[in-house]
């Protein structure tokens, strides 16, 4: 199989739309790779390589290997663009990564212990306010998922961003901010039938 997180890219010249539709027919994704001390560089690549890497969700949180025409630049996915309507990628944007500076990235959460949980035994529900938290840390720190375990979570309670377990070196950035910002991430609600039970 080849390797999920490495991208190969040519160099392409013609910006616009009218250049990116052109290269769109012809089976290409038009990307740009900025950020670092490089100048920003438009890009394509093979749009059924694209698909075949985005099905993986680590692609999402991990330092990736842009190869442009010989050269490999470290970088991670910022942005995507897809159709509204078809399964079909418009545009990527990836941003360099500097080993020795921070980054900020999304991080899927994973939802553990869910079917054990006090508060589902109770007949609750687990509503999720969120599927990813916005994370800061070093490249060589980035996790590829955070876990959020629901099992002591008794009906009527909340995990909010500042109860997350993060890995060493992993910091929250909007909570730096305030308790206002210190959003919930899941809780345990009454299910319609707990409340008919009672």
């Amino acid at each position: 199989m080849a390797n999920v997180f490495e991208f190969v890219a040519e160099a392409r010249s013609a910006s616009g739309s009218s250049a990116a539709k052109v290269v769109r027919r012809q089976g290409k994704v038009p990307a740009v790779i900025y950020g670092g001390s490089g100048e920003p560089e438009m890009l394509l690549l093979d749009h059924n390589e694209v698909v075949k890497h985005l099905v993986h969700e680590a692609v999402y949180s991990h330092v990736l290997d842009v190869k442009i025409d010989g050269r490999t630049e470290k970088a991670v996915l910022k942005h995507i663009q897809r159709h509204p309507a078809k399964p079909q990628v418009l545009h990527i944007d990836f941003m360099r990564v500097d080993e020795t500076h921070k980054l900020k990235v999304h991080v899927p959460l994973h939802f553990i212990n869910e079917a054990i949980s006090v508060g589902v035994k109770k007949g609750g529900v687990v509503a999720h306010a969120m599927a990813d938290v916005e994370v800061l840390c070093m490249p060589s720190a980035l996790p590829e998922f955070i876990e959020v375990d629901l099992a002591a979570v008794e009906i009527g309670s909340t995990i909010h961003l500042s109860d997350l377990i993060l890995p060493a070196g992993v910091e929250i950035p909007v909570l730096q901010h305030g308790v206002e910002h210190d959003h919930p991430v899941a809780q345990i609600v009454k299910s319609k039938s707990t409340d008919s039970a009672e």
